[in-house]
């Protein structure tokens, strides 16, 4: 008779296969489902051994990509300004205590094209110049302060008391002159058609104040506002032309409030009266960004042709002849 084990373990549980063995692995599909999840599991938990950033910190890392994007895009290319006076209204309206518009500055224009008569424009001014309406009023306080910083970048804040939106009348090398027998303004002999002009009743009678005549010097721009007798700019004692250093860009779209959202249209008013209040054609940034706008059109249509070249060197460049046989 075969001999009994000496450690009294029974037979089967010696055998590494048969139904023994058949009857210690995983049984179906289930079984393999449970012994996957397990190998699963045990590579998440050696995943989860590895450092993580935390939530934090990606939040943090994209807030501050965020703010670097605002500063560059606002710093060279365009910037959301408040109008804070309502010495050009009634193109564009602000005044103490009102929903002001907030307009969009367009700093790339003027590296492509001249600055010209009737061009609305942000500018800062000279030590000439005082706020008309409008005084800074900063806070020691380094939170608020940074607070007040990110909301002048985002157009939600006043803006520097320095800063300046009026209208470009004349520019270096004219003359110009206030008023004729129509109470209209004289450049270069001259008079301006302006339908932009408004008069606020309560500032006084509808008649412009009487200057000039004065030449202004090349490389800087006379300024007046929209609101003719309620406007202090070129005009007042102290102030005069701007330079064109000065200047910090082109107001291009009111964007607040929404009832208020469009185009900035700048009226030349050295032109004839058919002419005034016609949108101009596209310039600078407008123009650019359409040329760019062109070139991954023109690159995926070149990308696609080679791409069907190619795909045409591994194809028969003729059918073969009816009835012809590969030779073997």
């Amino acid at each position: 008779m075969p001999a009994e084990p000496e450690d009294g373990t029974d037979e089967p549980e010696r055998a590494t296969g048969g139904r023994a063995a058949r009857r210690n692995r995983p049984v179906g599909i289930g079984g393999r489902i449970a012994a996957l999840t397990g190998r699963g599991s045990a590579a998440a938990a050696a995943g989860e051994e590895k450092p993580k950033t935390a939530f934090w910190k990606e939040i943090l890392l994209l807030a501050g990509v965020a703010i670097l994007l605002t500063v560059l895009i606002q710093t060279f290319l365009a910037k959301v300004y408040v109008i804070p006076s309502g010495s050009m209204e009634t193109t564009l309206h602000g005044c103490t205590g009102c929903n002001n518009d907030r307009v969009l500055v367009d700093k790339v224009t003027y590296n492509f094209t001249d600055i010209s008569p009737g061009d609305i424009v942000v500018f800062r001014g000279t030590d000439g110049w005082a706020s008309e309406t409008y005084s800074g009023e900063g806070s020691e306080n380094p939170l608020v302060k940074g607070m007040q910083t990110l909301g002048s970048l985002v157009g939600i804040a006043p803006p520097d008391e320095k800063d300046f939106v009026k209208r470009v009348i004349a520019v270096g090398g004219q003359t110009v002159s206030c008023c004729d027998a129509l109470n209209q303004v004289v450049v270069d002999g001259q008079p301006l058609t302006e339908p932009y002009i408004y008069y606020l009743p309560e500032a006084g009678p509808a008649r412009q104040i009487p200057f000039g005549p004065i030449t202004v010097p090349e490389g800087q721009y006379w300024m007046m506002g929209d609101s003719r007798n309620n406007s202090a700019d070129s005009r007042a004692a102290g102030h005069g032309p701007i330079p064109e250093a000065n200047i910090i860009g082109k107001v291009r779209l009111i964007v607040l409030p929404f009832d208020r959202f469009g185009w900035v249209s700048a009226v030349d008013p050295q032109t004839t009266a058919d002419a005034a209040g016609l949108p101009g054609l596209p310039d600078g940034l407008p123009l650019a960004l359409g040329i760019m706008g062109t070139l991954p059109l023109a690159a995926g249509r070149r990308r696609a042709l080679l791409a069907r070249a190619e795909a045409e060197r591994f194809l028969p460049a003729t059918r073969p002849p009816h009835g012809w046989r590969r030779r073997t």
